[in-house]
């Protein structure tokens, strides 16, 4: 059912419900105190750590730190999103959802529908001209000497963009609103201040010029950005579109909505389009390639959701295994039972594209089917410059390898990992589980705190988060803005009295590129907008957990020793706004001018 669900229902359905109840339908819970303990449905466990606590409405387990309110255990629970779950809740509660389209929803929907269909003009657009356009035959060329055939090139919908700096411009920007598109979707770049003057020129010019093109698709099949790879030796070889409202290059994957049709119990993950195109012109279908990142725990996540197992692919050099180890960190925390990933290394110099066309497609998948599984390229790359033979390079991996496992989820896996480390290394097992955990490996990078997304919800816990925001022992190194949403529920006014101190629009914030900054610039909207609302509190702390990449960070704060005494909590909350203001209103102002100096020098090539 299209439109959202009115806040006022939310509230109302959560003054309804009883978490004990909706807890205790699905896990049997005892009484302790004033709250209630079972053992955590989230992760296995031998003594209760899952509390529900009743006068606050909040859930909590103190072993893998899942926690919120009723709809958040029912999403998590039933693996469902926010509407999903409320939809149950209001199921069991005798009561019917109800939609509605506030004025700035429509608003953002229409403007959502339009870059899509600015994006899918394009798309068509770029078809043609590979069919049409009078220089097609140096990109049909280009194509045929990759063994690209027309069906493949129809099903990956790949396209051409002419030679010319404004031929899109032309073609899709009749008016003002339509250029304001193009410009809005990364199809076109600004020209600097002086080159609009100029009346032989657009004051936008084409992206994409001379290149062919693929288009990126998201898992629905949209059309979110494309990248263009040159005809001939000039740099850069391939172009992407920029970040946009559309397109995350951390969150998508190119080729997994063609995979996803062919229904093989794994996917492979690979560097380039070409690879992935190479490899399904041979055969081999459920190829994905990364977006010129490092791979995510967004992606990885992602095709964990479709298929149990994930090969990673890279070169054989020194780049492409410490690509994979990145890749392999990045994965632990998402390696639960029945999830496996395995790591395939192509001679140095070689990519799929090339290796399949050298030993066909049945050699190559023998290749996949014989890629190293993720316990034996952990345990052979952690062991490379010690000898493991000596007391001393035993007792090195188990201190490197020991807090790496730390961070796989709870399961048979993480045990028998735990098994063979303590077979190696010679040392009993329980003397292994003593060992503290430290930082993550020398060579290695945390993978990046995941953004928002409305399409995913990964099951986090303490582990989950970048080495940046722990301490040793678990001990979270608490981000300032989530601090501040802590103090801020504690007193909501305290929101009202740093507008009233601030002459400055305290709306910057919503302009940061961390989520918790951003969330927290919500809450200051909606208490300035009715600070005397009933049941405040419990209405922020539904807003909180509706923002899914900062709810198991923000369960530790809520849930930790609470330092600041209560006449202190505005001072505080004002200090930490003030501050986190001024790092947005930096960060602006350094994006504005690397914008500016992207455009001055695409101008100049």
């Amino acid at each position: 059912m299209a439109g959202l669900i009115p806040q006022s229902f939310i509230d109302e359905l959560l003054n309804r419900v009883d978490i004990v109840e909706v807890v205790d339908r699905r896990v049997t819970l005892k009484k302790a105190g004033k709250n209630y303990q079972a053992r955590c449905p989230f992760h296995q466990e031998k003594t209760p750590s899952f509390s529900v606590q009743p006068e606050r409405q909040f859930f909590y387990c103190f072993g893998c730190g899942a926690g919120g309110n009723a709809v958040g255990f029912v999403m998590k629970f039933h693996n469902l999103g926010f509407p999903e779950a409320v939809e149950a809740l209001a199921r069991d509660a005798g009561m019917e959802v109800p939609r509605q389209d506030s004025p700035a929803d429509a608003r953002r929907g229409a403007e959502q529908r339009a870059l899509f269909e600015c994006l899918e003009q394009a798309n068509k657009y770029y078809q043609r001209q590979l069919r049409q356009h009078p220089k097609r035959s140096r990109a049909v060329d280009w194509c045929k000497s990759r063994g690209i055939d027309g069906l493949i090139a129809r099903e990956f919908q790949l396209g051409y963009a002419p030679p010319g700096w404004e031929n899109l411009v032309q073609a899709l920007g009749a008016d003002e609103p339509a250029r304001g598109k193009l410009l809005k979707a990364g199809l076109v770049i600004a020209r600097e201040a002086g080159e609009k003057d100029d009346p032989d020129k657009s004051r936008i010019y084409d992206r994409f010029r001379d290149r062919v093109v693929f288009p990126i698709r998201d898992s629905r099949g949209r059309t979110v950005g494309f990248g263009g790879r040159v005809l001939d030796d000039s740099a850069p070889k391939y172009l992407n579109s920029p970040e946009t409202p559309a397109f995350q290059k951390g969150r998508e994957l190119y080729g997994l909505y063609e995979a996803r049709k062919s229904k093989v119990g794994r996917l492979m993950l690979v560097e380039g389009y070409m690879d992935v195109i190479a490899l399904a012109q041979a055969g081999i279908r459920n190829a994905v390639a990364t977006l010129g990142t490092a791979t995510s725990a967004w992606q990885v996540q992602r095709m964990f959701r479709q298929v149990p197992e994930i090969v990673f692919c890279f070169d054989g050099d020194a780049a492409g295994r410490r690509a994979a180890w990145r890749a392999l960190e990045t994965t632990l925390p998402l390696t639960a039972d029945g999830k496996s990933a395995r790591f395939l290394f192509l001679p140095e110099g070689e990519d799929p594209d090339s290796m399949v066309r050298k030993l066909g497609a049945e050699k190559f998948q023998q290749l996949i089917d014989s890629a190293q599984p993720l316990e034996r390229f952990f345990f052979d790359h952690l062991s490379e410059d010690l000898n493991i033979d000596s007391i001393e390079g035993k007792a090195a991996l188990s201190s490197k390898a020991m807090p790496l496992i730390r961070n796989l989820p709870e399961g048979v896996y993480k045990q028998l990992m735990i098994d063979r480390l303590a077979e190696i290394a010679g040392v009993d097992r329980e003397a292994l589980l003593k060992l503290a955990p430290t930082a993550r490996g020398r060579d290695s990078e945390p993978p990046p705190w995941p953004r928002e997304s409305p399409n995913l919800e990964p099951p986090y816990q303490a582990s989950d988060f970048p080495s940046q925001h722990r301490r040793a022992g678990s001990l979270m190194v608490k981000p300032k803005s989530l601090i501040a949403v802590e103090l801020l529920l504690r007193a909501p006014r305290a929101a009202v009295a740093a507008s009233e101190a601030e002459a400055e629009d305290l709306s910057l914030l919503t302009g940061s590129d961390e989520d918790g900054t951003v969330l927290l610039s919500e809450l200051i909207e909606m208490v300035l907008k009715d600070p005397n609302r009933q049941r405040l509190y419990f209405i922020l702390l539904n807003h909180c957990y509706k923002r899914d990449s900062v709810r198991g960070m923000l369960t530790l704060v809520l849930t930790g020793e609470k330092i600041t005494p209560p006449d202190g909590v505005a001072d505080e909350f004002l200090e930490i706004v003030l501050r986190l203001r001024s790092q947005c209103k930096k960060m602006l102002e350094g994006k504005h001018r690397r914008d500016q100096l992207r455009a001055r020098t695409a101008a100049k090539r």
